[in-house]
């Protein structure tokens, strides 16, 4: 018996979230790994931060052609190729003996492997089963990164009970073992999706003034082109940039550590990140209020938060009990959860159609490039001055500065090219 189409498009979502929560679970591995292999190796902090920030740019120069080639061909071989590259990269990386061994094969095939299977090609696929809220279905598809935070504890006992070298195996060899079989049994094209395809391809013909036949397109059709000769499109970058990119992908990456600087141990700072994880789930839940409430007025409170934040985090190194740090973890995963699906649900507002995956890709490339440079930079900072207040307090200007642009983007009045 053939599901109806939203009962399916249900199914489609669930194989979403487990394909996000699997495979950035994998990319959110460093943010336990990396003291250990500071440690093991006796690199520096920023050298050993490239690794990851290598990780994020990758991830974002592939994200579009990754949206793209789920615009147009099978989804279900571009999932498949990605959870093998993105399980057999972090696999590889119990054999690394080098930097650039960390490099390679969490700074790239992690990247490609994860953007292969990751938001973009996701979003573009369930959007078309979901055509309206659009937040809420992008902040389901983030809870499945909300709870690939929480599998820090995880990843901690592996390491604790087998070494570093062997839990890359078991975490690479598990998510291919998921991931692969989950995309060839469940992934399908929503129906509204192949006819957009077949429409896009069967012009309309009409009759000019003169009476000459032509064809125009049945649908608008956005492209990255178009979309960049509009100022909403290069704010919404921004936005990602700033909030998504440089803020979220510093906080995820340092946390830890600075939790450990600060005289937590290993388990414990892992454990609050997973509080961190369990708020960011709450948060991109409740991202899903902006298809009511608009989408500024539920992201500059969510940016609010956010911010407040990290002043918590300011005041955990003089507390001798884990209120500071618990807070930091839920007001963090509380503003960081919420802002990121609002601003890609004003990107699906705006831009829709049948290079979408393209756009959003483009948007995540965006936010990738503040991913690159704000983990490194933190980890740069800290080597010279020993301290990660100036990072910090970088987060917290560029949370602020997403907020704005955000608000000047009004994403709720659309785009029109320049």
């Amino acid at each position: 018996m053939k599901l109806p189409r939203f009962s399916y498009g249900i199914v489609v979502l669930a194989t979403g979230f487990t394909m996000t929560l699997v495979g950035y679970a994998i990319r959110n591995t460093f943010t336990v790994f990396y003291p250990v292999i500071v440690d093991d190796f006796s690199w520096t902090r920023g050298g050993t931060a490239i690794m990851y920030s290598l990780t994020m740019l990758c991830y974002g120069l592939v994200a579009p052609l990754a949206g793209g080639l789920t615009d147009r061909i099978n989804p279900k071989i571009v999932f498949s190729i990605g959870g093998l590259v993105v399980g057999g990269g972090i696999a590889l990386c119990s054999q690394a003996q080098s930097i650039w061994h960390f490099y390679l094969f969490y700074g790239v095939m992690v990247a490609v492997g994860l953007s292969l299977i990751g938001f973009t090609p996701l979003s573009s696929l369930i959007t078309h089963w979901f055509e309206h809220r659009k937040a809420q279905v992008f902040g389901l598809l983030g809870a499945g990164f909300g709870v690939s935070l929480v599998t820090a504890p995880i990843f901690q006992y592996l390491i604790s009970s087998y070494g570093w070298r062997n839990a890359y195996i078991i975490i690479g060899a598990t998510a291919s073992l998921i991931i692969i079989p989950a995309c060839l049994i469940f992934i399908k094209r929503s129906p509204s999706q192949v006819a957009l395809m077949a429409e896009h391809d069967t012009p309309v013909e009409g009759k000019d003034s003169d009476g000459h036949t032509i064809s125009t397109p049945r649908i608008p059709d956005w492209s990255v082109r178009t979309a960049l000769r509009t100022r909403t499109y290069w704010l919404l970058l921004l936005v990602s940039f700033c909030n998504a990119g440089f803020a979220q992908g510093t906080l995820i990456a340092h946390q830890v550590y600075y939790l450990r600087d600060i005289g937590l141990d290993p388990m414990t700072a892992a454990s609050i990140f997973s509080v961190f994880g369990v708020s960011f789930v709450a948060g991109t839940i409740s991202s899903g209020l902006s298809d009511r409430l608009g989408r500024v007025p539920v992201f500059l409170p969510g940016s609010v938060i956010a911010i407040v934040s990290i002043l918590f985090l300011f005041t955990a190194g003089n507390s001798h009990t884990l209120v500071m740090p618990i807070m930091f973890a839920i007001f963090a995963g509380l503003g960081l959860g919420i802002t990121p699906p609002t601003c890609f649900a004003s990107v699906a507002d705006c831009f829709h159609g049948r290079n979408y995956g393209s756009i959003q890709g483009t948007a995540i490339l965006a936010t990738a490039l503040g991913a690159s440079i704000g983990p490194w930079l933190a980890g740069f900072l800290h080597d010279v001055t020993g301290s990660y207040r100036i990072p910090f307090a970088l987060v917290m200007v560029s949370i602020a500065a997403a907020a704005v642009f955000m608000w000047m983007a009004k994403p709720e009045r659309g785009a029109a090219p320049r």
